[in-house]
Formats: structure tokens, C-alpha cells, sequence
């Protein structure tokens, strides 16, 4: 089982697949690294590294009646990249998740980001206003995205610089769609 003890001995689960560029999933309430196994299985098959954690009190992470509050979500982010010497990642974040990327690029900034994914996000106050004058994760997420446009396929280079099979591409994107 892979897992860290943080700072405060809170033990964090995280699944590490593939190998190539780093791209870390977090997790929306009251789901478990479990909800991105889809997305990793597919990046980790296309040469992406792929590691999504249970957040504190999730899953199989260690259950504190502490430290369950944003601020600490986000260090325990930042202990997971360190730990593990990530650098060029791509975040991922789906509800509460979004909120704790956010997060961590308010508190520890985007020397190790890449990228950055919010999926139908709670991130913290996006509005400029008297008690929120700085705004300043939303600047640091502005600057983190730059090529936000970039399909997915950026985030993935094979070994032998070939591109991704654009058929296969196409195939799982048309199977992907929902009706409406």
C-alpha cells in the first residue's frame, strides 16, 4: 500500500501508476482516489504518470478529528508532491478537490505546476472584493494554466516521441459522449 505520514502523523493512501509527466488527481467529497481510476488507467496506458490520493478522512487515509479544513488539505497536497519529487504536474480537481488545488496554489504556489484542471470545482472565493482585495490564487491559477486549451493530449508524450494513435483518440472520445 502506498501511503505518507504528514507533518501532524495523519497517514495520506495514494495510488501511483504509469510513468511520463505527472499528473495528480484530487478528489471531490466524499469519494476516494478510487473516483479517477478511469482517467488514470487511460492516461497511465498513453505515458502519463498518474497519482490520485484520499484526501485526510477519506477512504484509506487516516480518519483525525483534525486538519479537515481546506488549508490543511492543500499542505497535505503539498506533502504528497514533495514527497514524492514531482515537478511539471498537471492538478486535477473535481469538487472538493478543485478547492484544494486552489488552494495549494494560494498557499504554496506554482513552482511544481504545470497545469491545472478544475472539474465543476469549490474552489474559495474567485471574486475580487473589500475582504478578498487580492484575489491572488485566481492570478496563480491564470498564470498555472497559460495553454489551458491544449487538448489532453499535451499532457502525455510517448517514450519514442510518436504521437498518440488519433484513431484510438477519436474511438474513446465518441464512446465517451453522452445523449442528451
Amino acid at each position: 500500500m502506498n501511503a505518507f505520514t504528514t507533518k501532524d502523523g495523519t497517514q495520506i493512501y495514494y495510488k501511483d501508476w504509469g510513468t511520463g509527466k505527472p499528473v495528480v488527481f484530487s478528489h471531490g467529497w466524499p469519494l476516494s482516489a478510487a473516483a479517477w481510476e478511469s482517467q488514470m488507467v487511460f492516461l497511465a496506458a498513453n505515458y502519463c504518470r498518474c497519482i490520485a490520493h484520499d484526501r485526510r478522512g477519506h477512504g484509506r487515509s487516516t480518519q483525525p478529528c483534525n486538519g479537515n479544513d481546506m488549508d490543511t488539505y492543500a499542505d497535505d497536497l503539498s506533502e504528497l508532491i514533495e514527497a514524492l519529487d514531482l515537478n511539471g504536474v498537471t492538478l486535477v480537481g473535481h469538487s472538493a478537490g478543485g478547492g484544494e488545488v486552489a488552494r495549494y496554489i494560494g498557499r504554496h504556489g506554482t513552482k511544481r505546476v504545470a497545469r491545472v484542471v478544475l472539474v465543476s470545482a469549490v474552489p474559495p472565493l474567485m471574486l475580487q472584493t473589500h475582504a478578498n482585495p487580492a484575489c491572488g490564487w485566481r492570478i496563480r491559477v491564470q498564470a498555472a494554466i497559460g495553454n489551458w486549451n491544449k487538448p489532453w493530449q499535451s499532457l502525455c508524450q510517448r517514450p519514442d516521441h510518436r504521437s498518440i494513435d488519433q484513431d484510438q483518440v477519436r474511438r474513446i472520445e465518441a464512446e465517451s459522449r453522452c445523449e442528451y
